[in-house]
C-alpha cells in the first residue's frame, strides 16, 4: 500500500527505514466513492491525500454561481485546499471524487507531529505547494495570454490521461469557455490535424 507514495517522498527527500515507519503510521487509507465531496464550501480543509488510483476535481462557485475548476488530481499526486488546511480557516473550495478513488490521508495534527519528528518533510510539502503555486500562475498566464486552442492543446499535452477520464463540460470549465464553444475548437483542431475527436464526452 505504501510502496508508491514512498517511491515520491523517495524522489525529494531521504528517509531511514524508522523514519518511514513514522510516516506510515501517521497515514490513513481511505476508500472514497465517485462523487463524493471531501471538501465543501465552508468547512475547514483538515486533510492532505496523496492519490493512491482515481481521479478528483478542485473547484470554486463565482459571483454568478458558475462552477470554475483551478485543477484536476489523479494518481501520484496529492490534493487539498493548502490555505485552509495550513491556516485552519473555513475553505472557499470543493474537492469532488470524479471516479471510486483510493487514498493516503494525512491530518492537520498528524503533518504538525511529523514536521516535529522527522523535519525533512518541511522541504518535501514547502515543495508541493511551490509546485502548486507556479502551475497556477501559469494557468491565469493562459488565461489572458494564450486562445482557446492553445489552451486545450496545451491540456492536452501535459494531462492526456485527464481528457480521457474527465467529462467535456469539466474540460470546459478549466479552460474558461462554454463547453460548445469547446466542440467547435476541438472540431477545429481535429480537422487541421485530420483524425477523429474523442469519443464518450
Amino acid at each position: 500500500m505504501f510502496e508508491q507514495i514512498d517511491k515520491f517522498v523517495d524522489r525529494i527527500i531521504s528517509l531511514t527505514p524508522a523514519e518511514r515507519q513514522i510516516f506510515h503510521a501517521m497515514l490513513k487509507f481511505k476508500r472514497v466513492r465517485k462523487r463524493t465531496y471531501l471538501l465543501q464550501e465552508g468547512e475547514i480543509c483538515n486533510f492532505e491525500a496523496y492519490i493512491l488510483k482515481g481521479c478528483i476535481r478542485t473547484y470554486y462557485l463565482s459571483d454568478d454561481g458558475t462552477e470554475v475548476i483551478p485543477s484536476f488530481s489523479i494518481e501520484d499526486t496529492w490534493v487539498s485546499d493548502a490555505c485552509s488546511f495550513t491556516a485552519q480557516t473555513p475553505s472557499n473550495l470543493f474537492i469532488e471524487s470524479l471516479e471510486d478513488c483510493e487514498l493516503l490521508v494525512i491530518d492537520y495534527e498528524s503533518k504538525v507531529a511529523l514536521y516535529e519528528k522527522i523535519p525533512q518533510f518541511e522541504t518535501l510539502f514547502s515543495m508541493l505547494i511551490q509546485q502548486s503555486y507556479f502551475a497556477l500562475q501559469k494557468r491565469f498566464y493562459s488565461l489572458v495570454s494564450q486562445t482557446a486552442e492553445q489552451r486545450y492543446l496545451a491540456f492536452v499535452e501535459k494531462y492526456p490521461q485527464v481528457v480521457q477520464r474527465v467529462p467535456q463540460k469539466q474540460i470546459a470549465r478549466y479552460l474558461g469557455v462554454s463547453p460548445q464553444f469547446l466542440s467547435k475548437v476541438r472540431s477545429a483542431i481535429h480537422k487541421k490535424k485530420g483524425f477523429s475527436p474523442i469519443s464518450g464526452y
